[in-house]
């Protein structure tokens, strides 16, 4: 009876043990399992991550690529408009019988110039957005206000062209320069002062100025060829 009651309190022993390993290991299945399903969210959320960048990117793409296209077109416009208020200043320069007046001339000129701002303004909006970190480069008219403080008392142009009907000329001057509408220059003819004009139009590279007539000598005229300087130059 001694040797069966250690027997039945050894195999107790052993099955509690066995118990006991039992459901040690299903605690560590479980927590296997609530491992493989917390990473197996993590890789789904990724997934979703790397797929909702994938269509942030194609539509980044996509509006970069349109708006390069509205830049391109934006261009061409520019270079359409500045080819036609070249036309339109040379048109002025020497006008025909029949054609506009001085007036229509100058108005057609001042709406081309407005529309060609609002395109460089338009473009540079577009490319602000197509490169956001670039470095906004100054506007053009505080490239100008800054060129005509460096130049404004050293300017010296040629008159290219007279309009003697109309009484204006036309300079090789403009806005690159640094002249300034309503301003007055000197004509000079062999370093002597022969008259003034006053600028009425300026152009990127030229500018169209109206011969001041009582300024001139009796028997004087401003011819192409003359050299013009700002007012008050000593240059």
């Amino acid at each position: 009876m001694k040797a069966l009651r250690v027997g039945i309190s050894a195999t107790t022993a052993r099955e509690r043990m066995a118990e006991r390993r039992r459901l040690d290991a299903e605690k560590e299945m479980v927590a296997r399992e609530a491992n493989i399903a917390a990473q197996s969210s993590k890789v789904a959320e990724t997934e979703n991550q790397v797929a909702r960048s994938e269509a942030e990117l194609v539509k980044t793409q996509t509006e970069k690529s349109d708006l390069l296209s509205k830049l391109r077109a934006n261009e061409i416009q520019i270079t359409e408009l500045q080819k036609h208020l070249d036309e339109l200043t040379r048109t002025t320069a020497s006008p025909n019988p029949g054609a506009p007046s001085v007036a229509e001339l100058q108005a057609q000129l001042d709406e081309a110039r407005k529309q060609i701002d609002a395109a460089e303004e338009e473009k540079a909006l577009l490319a602000d957005k197509v490169q956001p970190n670039r470095v906004q480069e100054p506007r053009p008219e505080v490239a100008i206000k800054r060129r005509e403080t460096v130049f404004h008392g050293s300017i010296r142009g040629t008159i290219l062209a007279v309009n003697r009907a109309y009484n204006f000329v036309v300079l090789n001057l403009g806005e690159h320069q640094g002249v300034e509408a309503n301003a007055e220059m000197l004509v000079l003819r062999g370093g002597t002062t022969i008259g003034k004009i006053r600028i009425s139009s300026v152009e990127p590279a030229t500018a169209i100025g109206d011969i001041v007539s009582n300024s001139l000598a009796r028997g004087v005229q401003v011819q192409p060829g003359d050299t013009v300087v700002y007012a008050g130059s000593n240059s």
